[in-house]
């Protein structure tokens, strides 16, 4: 069975979770924390096999899972990396995103890799959080879950020369005598449902020559086998039309007075005819494939010389280079072989030639955020009433809040420090926001408090912690009196602006 376009589902493994420990040894009860490391999890990558031929394999199995990592362990043991998911495809399989066609990547060498859902990080363990500031973390991070997404592979065929015609063309008897491909060869139409690949050797150059699915009327909308014969056309860089001058259809007919008994009628259709319908075809899918080197091979003349000889000349008052034959006699085959090689040249050429725009699609490579760049977005969300609240998006600090236990007091310390790193704060005070507001992110909601802020919702217009808007606020710099007495002591492991345990954090 021959599968050319199928849809699968690749998630890259989750990562390991870090730990929380710490070294507890005779002489000493209170040691530093030693929680190791999760491990990554796999990766989910294409290899590109010039050993196969078909996309069926995916066909049956369409979801795909890279392994995860292993979780940390104490005494500063990391996790061991997940194993990742290699899956191999043809040479020639175009990925592109389910969802939106944007092309991912185009696999046209042997052995090429792509990389198509990276694994999630490794929780780091609390040992990675010690700093001056912070002695003895008491948490640790989960370990983050790997890309998912819905892949689309397309097999369109890497071919120096494509075999273009109607059905029934003796397309299949053609290369099957050019070369040592043993297509199916029937006497009725569509007998070629998927494509025959063959090589062609002249002297001593070779070339790939193509025998694609028959083309009807309307296939550029998907008629007939419609799509899944022009995809194997696109990458040809050479074009033969092949034209059937032996193409008779047979027509039922009740003869007059023979108690309706059927007959059969052969009429002929006209080669120059179907050679215009390919051209509009290919037109409607790939206008760029007209201006690829192409001939006109008129096919069967063993069969209906006369036919052959009426229609190349007017073929040639077109400006077709037209050349005639027939795979079964064998007439004409070694002209064709090497006005072949010489179209193969040419196109390789012009290939070659920078300024010679490339007809397959190349992927638009686009580089990942800077780190520290701003990365999210700001909703305000109505709550009923006059209240409302804050919606934030963003996938880095998403997967910061879901990789923390949220009901640990040192996390979420942790993690509002970080926060404010990251430019949320002022971003939140230039939306509009007032402390005592709803903030959600990542499926969690907080409550929004600046870590400067001590004082009343009414003062938060003349906090100097607003000057990041723009703005001139009246500030009222009298020192409040505080009762240490009634204060509760510092926490020595308390985060501050100086701390930079972010290492990592793109």
């Amino acid at each position: 069975m021959f599968t050319d376009l199928v849809k699968i589902n690749v998630r890259g493994g989750k990562g390991g979770d870090g730990v929380t420990s710490f070294r507890r040894q005779p002489y000493e009860p209170k040691g530093p924390p030693e929680g190791g490391d999760g491990g990554d999890g796999g990766d989910v990558v294409l290899v590109a096999d010039e050993g196969l031929s078909t996309l069926i394999d995916f066909h049956f199995r369409p979801h795909r899972k890279a392994g995860n990592g292993v979780n940390g362990s104490g005494d500063l043991r990391h996790g061991a990396r997940g194993d990742d998911e290699v899956l191999a495809v043809p040479v020639g399989t175009v990925v592109s995103d389910a969802e939106t066609g944007e092309v991912i990547g185009d696999m046209v060498h042997d052995g090429q890799r792509l990389l198509i859902a990276e694994g999630g990080r490794g929780g780091r363990g609390n040992a990675a959080f010690r700093t001056r500031q912070r002695r003895a973390p008491r948490f640790h991070e989960f370990g983050a879950e790997g890309d998912e997404q819905w892949v689309q592979l397309e097999l369109k065929l890497i071919a120096d020369v494509a075999l273009v015609g109607f059905p029934n063309g003796g397309k299949s008897s053609l290369i099957s005598r050019l070369s040592a491909a043993k297509p199916k060869i029937a006497d009725y139409p569509f007998t070629t449902l998927q494509p025959n690949l063959g090589v062609v050797t002249v002297n001593d150059e070779s070339f790939v020559i193509a025998d694609v699915p028959g083309l009807i009327e309307g296939a550029a909308d998907g008629k007939g086998l419609g799509h899944e014969f022009l995809r194997h056309v696109e990458r040809a860089g050479a074009l033969v039309h092949v034209l059937d001058c032996a193409s008779g259809y047979a027509a039922e007919v009740v003869r007059p007075g023979t108690d309706d008994i059927p007959a059969r009628r052969y009429e002929q259709r006209n080669p120059i005819d179907d050679l215009h319908q390919v051209l509009d075809e290919l037109r409607s899918y790939m206008p760029e494939m007209l201006d690829r080197p192409a001939i006109v091979w008129l096919n069967k003349v063993d069969v209906d010389p006369d036919m052959a000889e009426l229609v190349k000349p007017e073929l040639e008052k077109e400006g077709w280079e037209v050349l005639m034959g027939s795979p079964v006699t064998g007439q004409g085959l070694d002209p064709l072989r090497y006005r072949l090689a010489d179209l193969v040249r040419q196109a390789r050429a012009e290939r070659a030639d920078p300024d010679h725009p490339d007809p397959v699609e190349r992927p638009v490579l686009r580089p990942r955020q800077v780190r520290n760049e701003k990365d999210f977005t700001i909703e305000r969300v109505a709550l009923g009433g006059d209240e409302y609240g804050w919606r934030v998006h963003s996938d880095r600090l998403e997967r910061w809040v879901a990789q923390l236990d949220l009901g640990n007091e040192d996390a979420v310390d942790y993690l509002q420090g970080r926060l404010k790193r990251a430019g949320l704060e002022t971003a939140l005070a230039e939306a509009g926001a007032h402390p005592g507001d709803d903030v959600e992110l990542g499926g969690a909601v907080f409550v929004f408090q600046p870590e400067d802020w001590a004082g009343d919702d009414d003062d938060w217009d003349d906090w100097d912690g607003n000057d990041d808007r723009g703005q001139d606020w009246e500030v009222d710099e009298t020192p409040i009196e505080i009762d240490l007495a009634d204060e509760p002591d510092d926490d020595p492991y308390e985060d501050d602006e100086d701390d930079k345990d972010d290492e990592g954090d793109g």
